[in-house]
Order: C-alpha cells, then sequence, then structure tokens
C-alpha cells in the first residue's frame, strides 16, 4: 500500500479511537471558548474533506468547496463512525497513481480557484488538515477536562518533541 495511504489511514483511525470513547453529548458540545465548536463539527469537517477527493467528476475534477456537511455526524457517534467506516474503506480501494495529476476547486479567500494538484498532493494535504483539526480538538476535549491516551493526537510528526532539562 502507498505510504501517502497509509499514513492517511493511521491518522483517521485516531478519529475511530475518539469516537469510540465519547458520548453524543461530548462529540457535539460546543461551550468552549472562544470558538465554540464541538468536536464533532471538526469531525464532520475532516471526513468531508476526503469524501470530496473521492467525488472526483468525469472531467477528473474535485471541488473542495461541496462538501457533505451532515449535521448528524456532529451530534452522533455513530453517524460519524458509519461516515469515518466508509472513508476508510473508499481509502483502503483507491486505485489511481499517486502521481496523476487532478483538478481541484477550493476557496483561499478571495473565491474558488482551480488549481492542478496530484492525487498525492491531494492526500498528503488531507492528512496534514485532518493532523492540524486534532490539534483543535485536543484543544476542546481540554477546555471538556477530558484526556485521550495518545501523546501524538493533534501533532504533525515534524513537530520537534519537548525535552526537559534537568
Amino acid at each position: 500500500m502507498n505510504v501517502i495511504i497509509e499514513s492517511s489511514l493511521q491518522t483517521l483511525k485516531k478519529s475511530k479511537t475518539l469516537l469510540d470513547n465519547l458520548t453524543d453529548n461530548l462529540l457535539s458540545d460546543s461551550s468552549v471558548s472562544p470558538y465554540h465548536s464541538s468536536v464533532g463539527s471538526h469531525i464532520r469537517h475532516i471526513l468531508d474533506f476526503y469524501d470530496c477527493i473521492f467525488n472526483v467528476n468525469s472531467n477528473n475534477k474535485i471541488d473542495l468547496t461541496a462538501r457533505r456537511r451532515h449535521r448528524a455526524v456532529e451530534l452522533e457517534c455513530s453517524c460519524a463512525i458509519q461516515y469515518l467506516d466508509s472513508i476508510i474503506d473508499k481509502l483502503m480501494d483507491f486505485k489511481f497513481d499517486m502521481t496523476e495529476p487532478v483538478l481541484v476547486t477550493d476557496d483561499l479567500g478571495l473565491g474558488k480557484v482551480e488549481m492542478v494538484y496530484s492525487y498525492g498532493a491531494l492526500f498528503s494535504q488531507a492528512n496534514s488538515h485532518a493532523i492540524h483539526h486534532y490539534a483543535i480538538i485536543n484543544y476542546i476535549l481540554e477546555g471538556l477536562n477530558i484526556s485521550i491516551k495518545d501523546s501524538d493526537f493533534g501533532y504533525n510528526p515534524t513537530t520537534p518533541k519537548q525535552t526537559s532539562f534537568n
């Protein structure tokens, strides 16, 4: 299996572990300041990004602005797990060449733009994007007084580890 796909699978499995240990109330809790977003909204956003990749059209175009945004994924752990499992299944079945170009539409803040990516670059972005949102989720979990038993959750692999000075 391709290392980019393996990395995404490894990253997404952290969502499974998290979802298996949350209640629906904790998933949807948006009480933590300053942004009042929930763990569920970030999980849904991560999965929507991957889902867009799998919705490539017949012209080999992917629109990252055309997200599903299923509210139930933000509110119900079982729904989020179902969505996650479907993304994992699609990743495991992915057969495209990672160097193949694909035209990607996104909104970078000044309106929609089309850019040429490779599938490898797009999946790498999706993986980094997920890790970034895990960092935000970690912040929310801290505000909810929930600890996760994964010291790498929300940390990019290139982030230097803090060393203790004695």
